[in-house]
This record gives C-alpha cells, sequence and structure tokens, in this order.
C-alpha cells in the first residue's frame, strides 16, 4: 500500500492521496495503480496515473485515467492505493514497510497466542500494531524496538516480550 485517497482537489477529477510509505518518490514513478480496500480485494479497480505531482505535506496529487470530476472522486474516498512491491525502493536489513506485517501472527515471548495484525497506526513516535485475536478482542502495540523481539517474514511472525500490561485488550 502507497497511501489512501483522502479527497478531492478541485473540480477535475484530481486526487489527494495520503502518503503511507516514507518517501512520496515511488508515487511519481507510476504508470498505473490499483484502488481497493486491500491486499487481495476482488473488487479493486487499476487505474492508469496520468500525473502525480507535490501536494501539502505528506501528500501527493494524482491525476487518474477516467477520473475526470470531483463527484468521480467522492466514490473513491478511503480507498488505498495500491501497487507492486518491486515499485518501492529496497530497504535495509531489518526494516519492513507496515503493509507487510498485515497478516502475521503475534505471539509473547512465551509462546502464548495474541492474535493477528490487523492494522498498523502510524503515531509519530513509533507505529503501533492493531492486534486482534479470534474472539474479536484487540489490543494496541508499540513497534519499538524494547518490545518486539522477533520479525519473521519467512514464518509470517512477530515475538513480543512479556511485559507486564503489554497485551492487555484495549
Amino acid at each position: 500500500m502507497l497511501g489512501v485517497i483522502s479527497g478531492a482537489h478541485g473540480v477535475r477529477g484530481e486526487v489527494r492521496v495520503r502518503i503511507a510509505v516514507d518517501s512520496a518518490e515511488p508515487l511519481f514513478e507510476l504508470s498505473s495503480a490499483w484502488l481497493g480496500s486491500g491486499p487481495g480485494d476482488p473488487e479493486a479497480r487499476r487505474f492508469e496515473v496520468l500525473e502525480c505531482s507535490p501536494a501539502r505535506s505528506g501528500e501527493v496529487r494524482l491525476r487518474l485515467a477516467g477520473v475526470t470530476s470531483r463527484e468521480d472522486v467522492g466514490g473513491l474516498i478511503g480507498r488505498l492505493l495500491m501497487a507492486p512491491s518491486s515499485v518501492l525502493p529496497d530497504l535495509p536489513e531489518g526494516e519492513f514497510y507496515g503493509y507487510e506485517l498485515i497478516g502475521f501472527r503475534v505471539e509473547s515471548e512465551a509462546g502464548e497466542a495474541v492474535g493477528t495484525v490487523r492494522e498498523i497506526w502510524e503515531t509519530g513516535a513509533h507505529d503501533v500494531l492493531l492486534v486482534e485475536d479470534d474472539e474479536g478482542v484487540r489490543r494496541l502495540i508499540p513497534t519499538a524496538q524494547e518490545l518486539v523481539n522477533q520479525i519473521d517474514r519467512e514464518a509470517r511472525r512477530i515475538v513480543v516480550v512479556d511485559l507486564p500490561g503489554l497485551l492487555d485488550p484495549c
């Protein structure tokens, strides 16, 4: 996921995109992108990207083929802007794009199942994992290095420290 459609810009169908990656640079290289509710969305639609330009801090403006009015944009607000991960720059060893962690299982150091990562919230200091168990109980777990013991990409598993209160439901 590269960003989220946050609104219209002007009356000719340009969309404002709140950036969900560290840099807007990959968005300036897009020739096409998918808009949907998430990875694997069967109703996601592919759009040709005609133009990408800088906007206010944390946003870019896109002009998409077939989106020509403010009314067209209305149905796209809240949609995720997605593209193949090949458009993103490689990260240093041990770093991850947030979208990669969605669906990872979370366990405590003692092996207790905590749940599955459903969302990632950007809060400034550290991102926060929204983890939900099989009964729908949700927990918020900061991604601070002191709290996340291990991220295993192959096993799609995150191990967090056993810290009193950390795994309490929210």
